[in-house]
């Protein structure tokens, strides 16, 4: 059997030669106590206000575009 770093190296190609890429993303661990404190203190930092008009600018930008793709 091969290494495993030999079978990801040969996993990539295939992938590849099937027109795909990996991506790899590093997100915030929403288990944490500390991240949970951070976005707790960032969301309660936010203007009601200017977070309604950008959630209403949202909802009309994507009703335009769902009925463009109509």
């Amino acid at each position: 059997m091969t290494a495993p770093a030999e079978r990801m190296k040969m996993m990539r190609q295939r992938r590849r030669a099937r027109g795909l890429r990996e991506l790899r993303l590093v997100v915030a661990d929403a288990r944490s106590r500390a991240v949970r404190r951070r976005v707790a203190k960032q969301v309660a930092s936010l203007d009601p206000d200017r977070e309604r008009d950008a959630l209403e600018w949202i909802e009309s930008v994507s009703e335009f575009d769902a009925d463009a793709t109509r």
